[in-house]
């Protein structure tokens, strides 16, 4: 969220567009959140289908109605957001930066909501390992604690793509 607020006031101070690639390669979903709680303009997430002309054109209107900077959030390896910021500049005539963010964002304090989740999570594991239950992984679902079995959740991993935070993000836009 910093490296995005810090962008925004460049963007906005220089009237330039910035894209700001988020990790996550095959899950949006760092980038979704932190477009979301970032502002970003524009998200582009790996689980769609990314259309480097449909997003030009959305600018170009943007920019056709007085706006004057703007954010995007993109996953990492959609595209060379280098060569994507060359081109949006040519294209709008707006001074356009790249900022591959890396492992920098891996850094950093959790917020409060990660350390009390964990806090629950950790009581939650201890609780199991004094009923004598061993070899599960603790979870959340539903905004319940949860336990599977370890073994069972490695073979059976299945992400949820939160197509509903998309959905908010694309009404943001």
């Amino acid at each position: 969220m910093d490296a995005i607020d810090r962008l925004r006031d460049t963007s906005s101070s220089h009237q330039r567009i910035s894209i700001v690639e988020i990790m996550g390669r095959h899950c949006s979903d760092l980038t979704i959140s932190a477009g979301i709680a970032g502002g970003c303009e524009y998200i582009v997430a790996s689980e769609i289908e990314f259309n480097r002309e449909e997003l030009i054109q959305q600018i170009e209107r943007s920019i056709i109605r007085g706006k004057r900077h703007a954010i995007i959030a993109i996953t990492e390896l959609l595209t060379d957001v280098h060569s994507l910021a060359k081109e949006i500049e040519a294209r709008v005539g707006h001074e356009t930066r790249a900022t591959v963010l890396g492992h920098i964002q891996r850094g950093g304090s959790p917020c409060a909501f990660d350390r009390i989740l964990a806090s629950r999570m950790g009581a939650y594991a201890v609780d199991l390992l004094l009923q004598g239950k061993g070899g599960y992984c603790v979870g959340i679902q539903n905004e319940q604690l949860v336990h599977h079995d370890i073994i069972d959740a490695i073979n059976n991993m299945q992400r949820v793509f939160k197509a509903d935070w998309l959905k908010v993000a694309k009404r943001l836009e």
